[in-house]
């Protein structure tokens, strides 16, 4: 899943493949929220990302990004 995370007084936002479900993102997210915690997603790469869940700005959860490869890949 590609999972973007949109970070308040961030000039950009965090854009991680995870191989988690959306449902185990979403409740992820959920709780960090309801608790005031911190948000702990894994990525692909088994890097974990934390973040504050009173700094989140938006989590957007999509499809996984395809790769293009070539010099005429749009």
């Amino acid at each position: 899943m590609e999972v973007k995370i949109g970070v308040q007084n961030a000039a950009r936002e965090m854009v991680l493949e995870s191989a988690q479900t959306p449902d185990e993102i979403a409740a992820a997210v959920q709780a960090a929220l309801s608790v005031g915690g911190v948000l702990t997603l894994e990525d692909a790469k088994g890097h974990r990302i934390l973040v504050p869940a009173d700094r989140l700005a938006y989590v957007e959860i999509g499809p996984p990004a395809s790769r293009r490869v070539g010099f005429g890949a749009a």
